[in-house]
């Protein structure tokens, strides 16, 4: 089978869009899955439905990664969206085009500086990872390249201003928060460290827009069933190494100065591409919503049999539990439009929902103590405050938490806290080691002197939880509730 390319492609009697040759416009640091099925196929939609006619260069981030390949198939590479909308399966495919070429900066460091001095040049965009985003005082100016992504930016960034260049818009995807503020230190760090001049500098801060943004969606990557992949490839009629797939939902949120979204190409081509001058309430609205409902309802789910998120979403009372959560408890929180909300809502059990993707309950039960903290504690405590009652289905997902780190303890090891399900198999808790500690040491309590000893873990929660009026008798009761008639009846009794 021939390996992607245009001619090949073009041989296959491939019907998509393609655009063959366009201006460099985007330089991005970062070749992986992640990248290639976001911000390229936002790019690459903008190409056909905006004739932005942008092609994007990308940057191998280590000394070993994927541009050989990239640039022996041209760019060219299948992407296939997969997931499920308004309940309905959908498998989308399409060959991205906007990709020109990929370089290895430890090979080509030069050819790097090349496209820093580019009059085409208007977008970078990265995604480095969370320990990207570092200063480390090893990078010095004279590398080829530095060592640090920031390092090697700020060289890039240099290169275009001693060209007499025009500034670009930064655009960070890495995971942590105020990713484009922390990549601007940064670089401020290393206009210190090398001495460059105040020129440079006021260049850097007054002429170039660093964004912070948050990304979303799931991006499972390279597909691994050997039998699928030569299926694919018969029906292609190419072979691609390269292929990508992630789900079908995705929204880009970019914070950024008024003016900013016209600039962009991503409005004109309809993507869900949105520019704000704040990011914080959308990253907000994920971790309660998105996280918020994973952390919410998994634990006791498990306790109750299941195994995999999309089977949930097929039991009338896990799905109602959630959905009563989402809508009456965790939404009327939120500092956003409630349409908008309960729109992302909706996604979410579509997301959930997805055909494709068996998403394990254990593999998303990892430090549900922290988990519930972040993402759960939060709405709680907003609700408690507005309504001046306690909110069912959180409440009772607090006490499902307890159930599923305490529900008949059998070992402690290095691996973590086995425990098993009533009436099912052994499973291991995987937790911070003292939490784990904490609930092996009281694998004896009652129920009511578990439910104080968690509630009341400074530890767990920063703060005693016992204050909170009526929480400990009901979170106790729902404990009882759970161990004698399953998580099931505990949920059931929410609706």
């Amino acid at each position: 089978m021939a390996q992607l390319n245009y001619e090949v492609l073009k041989q296959s009697g491939y019907p998509g869009y393609l655009l063959e040759a366009g201006k460099e416009k985007v330089l991005q640091f970062g070749e992986g899955n992640f990248l290639r099925a976001f911000v390229d196929d936002f790019i690459d939609i903008a190409n056909e439905k905006a004739g932005y006619n942008g092609k994007v260069v990308l940057l191998q981030p280590i000394s070993q990664g994927l541009a050989d390949l990239i640039n022996q198939q041209q760019g060219l590479y299948t992407l296939y969206l997969r997931g499920s909308e308004k309940g309905r399966k959908v498998d989308k495919k399409r060959v991205i085009s906007c990709v020109s070429r990929c370089l290895n900066p430890y090979q080509d460091w030069e050819k790097v500086l090349d496209v820093a001095r580019s009059d085409d040049l208007e977008i970078i965009v990265s995604n480095t990872t969370e320990a990207g985003i570092v200063h480390e005082a090893d990078s010095k100016f004279d590398q080829a390249p530095p060592i640090s992504f920031p390092a090697k930016l700020t060289r890039v960034l240099y290169e275009r201003f001693t060209a007499g260049k025009k500034g670009i818009v930064m655009l960070s995807c890495e995971l942590i928060d105020n990713n484009g503020k922390e990549l601007l230190r940064c670089v401020n760090q290393y206009i210190d460290d090398w001495g460059l001049s105040d020129g440079f500098r006021r260049w850097v801060n007054e002429e170039n827009i660093f964004c912070s943004t948050l990304v979303d969606r799931i991006v499972p990557g390279r597909i691994r069933d050997a039998e699928e992949v030569k299926r694919l490839e018969e029906q292609n009629g190419y072979a691609d190494p390269l292929a990508d797939v992630g789900e079908v939902f995705g929204i880009w949120v970019i914070e950024g100065p008024d003016g900013l979204e016209d600039r962009l190409p991503f409005k004109a081509a309809g993507v869900p591409v949105i520019v704000v001058p704040d990011v914080t309430p959308y990253k907000k609205r994920k971790v309660r919503i998105l996280n918020g409902a994973h952390t919410g309802f998994v634990l006791g789910a498990y306790l109750a049999g299941f195994d995999i998120v999309r089977d949930c979403m097929h039991n009338d009372v896990i799905l109602g539990y959630m959905n009563k959560m989402l809508y009456d408890e965790i939404i009327p929180t939120l500092p956003l439009d409630k349409q908008d909300c309960r729109d992302f809502a909706a996604a979410v059990e579509d997301r959930f929902n997805n055909p494709f993707v068996n998403h394990e309950l254990l593999s998303i039960s990892l430090n549900s103590t922290s988990k519930w903290k972040a993402r759960n504690m939060p709405s709680f405590l907003d609700y408690v405050e507005g309504q001046n009652a306690l909110p069912p289905c959180l409440t009772t997902s607090l006490a499902a938490l307890i159930a599923f780190y305490s529900s008949d303890i059998r070992a402690l090891t290095d691996k973590g806290l086995v425990c098993r399900r009533p009436k099912g198999d052994e499973y291991t808790v995987n937790d911070d080691r003292w939490v784990l500690e904490f609930y092996f040491a009281h694998q004896n309590d009652s129920a009511e002197a578990l439910t104080h000893a968690v509630l009341s873990s400074l530890d767990m929660w920063g703060r005693d939880l016992t204050q909170i009026p009526g929480l400990e008798e009901k979170v106790a009761n729902t404990l009882h509730v759970i161990r004698r008639d399953g998580a099931l009846a505990a949920y059931q009794a929410c609706l």
